[in-house]
């Protein structure tokens, strides 16, 4: 197991398994070797099987990571059935396994965010809401709702204005309507998994003998209803480890609660706490220099991170004239160090506030001829028109993929309203079948009449001909018509902010049409030939595995925002915007939040391995206009002695000058 590698406080928290256990840990202080370590004790010193464990944590890269640790420190028969997964995936497991308890058919979809945000625009426009701005502001609430396990009925009860009204009924009908569909958003993986533990406690025990050990990673973002599912498996047997760090809560905008670890001492009063304060990343200048700036917050628990790294070098605040001199600061930084020291492009990166921030920083790196990845963009399968166009070709593949349906039935507007479709999916889930299934069967004549029932049903038969053309002719002319005879580019216009989007959005579909014209022709006439179900399917494995991008590992500069950089690290990092209004964000000065910013500052701080620059601009424009900046209020709050001040004077100008052109210098002597 590698025990001997641990320190002492981590050989304690992977021992103690005699009651409920808070691992506190600061950033870098190796709390997934912790983790996995004490998964591998567990089954190989107290016998314990795999299939009795299960770890969560919240990406599904952090759970690869542990599952792959993990799998290294155990093997055989023992380690067979450990379960390490997200919260969502383990609610999603549940929801399988017991979905008639629940009222589901077994073929449920599951709504992503743009999903749900349709059926809610929808439900908004026929609530009276023709102002759909405040569609984001519907959807989080409802989601913050769900992570509070309100119910639709208690959030009318607790309306106190009109607006309020409409909202809590948006969600009564929006609830309603998604259990019509046999579908669920995101936020029910978590919320139905704990209705059905409190509604049925046979199904608990039954899940409770299932998971006889549970581990937590990253406690500190559980919203109420995760910390709900946690308590309800562990029940009185305490046979509980969590691993968080409240000075890495960042999350509230989204549901996480960091007060959830010190409730923990309320509902498991034997808990025990370990503290993790050894840091295995940064230098000793750069964990001081974070240890200050997270003093200036209130604590639930007190520690300080320390390391046995050597102090390294101080830390840099680098004052520019205006936004486009500091972006041009750090690309030239950058090339300056690889054509000087020979460091690769992937051991820098530049974190920032908000994603705006970026572009100005993509200019200068394109002209500085400096490769780089953007993390958090949106990848080529999460783009509207490609989820629009994949829903197509599954429904060809498959015509009983019902989320595909129900994405589609209405892109481009046929008028098939949420009512039509809420009788619809009635009638297929008392029926057991699919919702293209339903609609040619006679029975639902006493259902649905009229208009509705002729749309539904001229759009499944159109679809069912192109399916059986796809199958009888050449089906990638077939598809192509497919788009033709919806007018999908006109659709397009129709919703594209300019002609120019419109025409990208339509090239991004016919490049999708193109990729599946390669797969169908790869193997022609060879036994490996492949039909356009199997050819799909294919499409989508690719979709699922572009998701995973996250994990190229090619030589670039990481651009990325502060709170996509959480639970990575770097040897040498910039943190650009330092300015108020920006680090700390204007929302959060204005809602009197700065002590979630400065958690989001101590995060990027300690992030970095070796150095780190901060940088901010003097000037800066807005509407067209330029108005002088204020330096970050962080920037005081740390040590004074540890920061090398730079840009603020005339022999700060002639070094920076100096330094430009000694890079300069160097890049034409590369090139000769």
């Amino acid at each position: 197991m590698g025990l001997n590698r641990l320190n002492p406080k981590q050989r304690e928290a992977v021992d103690y398994v005699g009651g409920p256990l808070l691992v506190l840990a600061g950033a870098g202080s190796g709390k997934t070797s912790v983790i996995t370590r004490k998964i591998a004790y567990l089954i190989q010193t107290c016998g314990l099987k795999g299939k009795h464990i299960a770890a969560l944590t919240f990406t599904n890269k952090a759970s690869r990571e542990m599952k792959e640790r993990a799998s290294k420190l155990v093997s055989g028969p023992d380690g067979r059935g450990l379960t390490v997964s997200t919260f969502h995936n383990l609610g999603l497991n549940i929801i399988r396994s017991e979905h008639k308890a629940l009222g589901y058919k077994p073929g449920f979809s599951i709504f992503d965010g743009e999903d749900a945000k349709a059926l809610i625009r929808d439900l908004m426009m026929k609530e009276g809401d023709e102002n759909t701005d405040s569609l984001n502001y519907f959807q989080m609430e409802i989601s913050n709702w769900k992570n509070a396990m309100l119910s639709p009925e208690q959030a009318i009860q607790q309306a106190k204005t009109p607006d309020d009204l409409v909202l809590a009924n948006v969600y009564s009908v929006y609830d309603r309507y998604l259990k019509a569909y046999n579908a669920l958003d995101f936020d029910d993986l978590i919320l139905k998994p704990v209705q059905l533990f409190r509604d049925h406690p046979d199904i608990l025990s039954k899940w409770r003998q299932k998971i006889r050990y549970l581990l937590v990673d990253e406690y500190q973002d559980t919203n109420m209803a995760q910390y709900e599912l946690v308590k309800q498996i562990v029940g009185d047997r305490g046979a509980l480890t969590v691993v968080g760090d409240d000075d890495q809560s960042i999350y509230s905008w989204r549901g996480a609660r960091p007060e959830n670890l010190a409730k923990l001492e309320v509902d498991f009063p034997t808990l025990k706490l370990i503290k993790l304060e050894q840091n295995y990343r940064s230098t000793s200048l750069i964990l001081r220099s974070a240890n200050k700036l997270i003093a200036n917050n209130p604590h639930m628990f007190d520690k300080a991170l320390w390391s046995e790294l050597a102090a390294g070098e101080r830390i840099r605040v680098v004052r520019c004239r205006h936004e486009d001199a500091e972006s041009e600061q750090i690309a030239a930084e950058i090339l300056d160090l690889k054509l000087k020291k020979n460091i690769p492009f992937k051991d820098f990166a530049v974190l920032y506030r908000g994603n705006h921030q970026s572009r100005l920083l993509e200019i200068k790196l394109n002209a500085f001829q400096v490769p780089y990845r953007l993390s958090g963009g949106t990848s080529f399968f999460a783009k509207n028109e490609i989820k629009d166009a994949m829903a197509y070709l599954r429904l060809i593949a498959n015509p009983d993929d019902d989320a595909a349906f129900l994405r589609v039935v209405n892109v481009p507007r046929r008028e098939i309203g949420p009512s039509t479709l809420e009788k619809l999916g009635n009638y297929s889930t008392e029926r057991q079948i699919s919702l293209c299934k339903a609609v040619g069967e006679v029975g639902l004549e006493q259902t649905l009449t009229g208009k509705p029932l002729d749309r539904v049903r001229r759009f499944s038969d159109w679809l069912s001909r192109t399916t059986e053309r796809c199958y009888q002719e050449d089906p990638i002319s077939v598809i192509k018509q497919l788009f033709t005879d919806i007018e999908y580019d006109q659709w397009l216009y129709q919703n594209a902010n300019t002609p120019k989007q419109a025409e990208r959005r339509m090239e991004n579909v016919w490049y999708l049409v193109d990729s599946l014209k390669n797969m169908l022709e790869k193997d022609k006439g060879t036994a490996d030939e492949i039909g356009i179900d199997e050819a799909v399917s294919k499409l989508i494995l690719r979709d699922m595995l572009e998701q995973q991008e996250e994990d190229d590992d090619s030589d670039k500069v990481h651009l990325l925002t502060l709170h996509a950089s959480k639970g990575l690290e770097f040897p040498h990092v910039f943190i650009m915007g330092l300015e108020e209004e920006i680090l700390p964000h204007r929302n959060s000065i204005e809602e009197d939040n700065i002590e979630e910013e400065r958690r989001l500052m101590y995060v990027g701080i300690t992030r970095a391995k070796q150095t780190l620059a901060l940088t901010y601009s003097a000037m800066r424009k807005q509407y067209g206009e330029k108005y002088e900046t204020i330096p970050s209020r962080f920037l005081d709050e740390l040590p004074d002695d540890d920061l090398q001040w730079e840009g603020g004077d005339q022999q700060d100008k002639q070094r920076a000058q100096e330094k430009g052109k000694n890079t300069m210098a160097a890049l034409l002597n590369d090139l000769k």
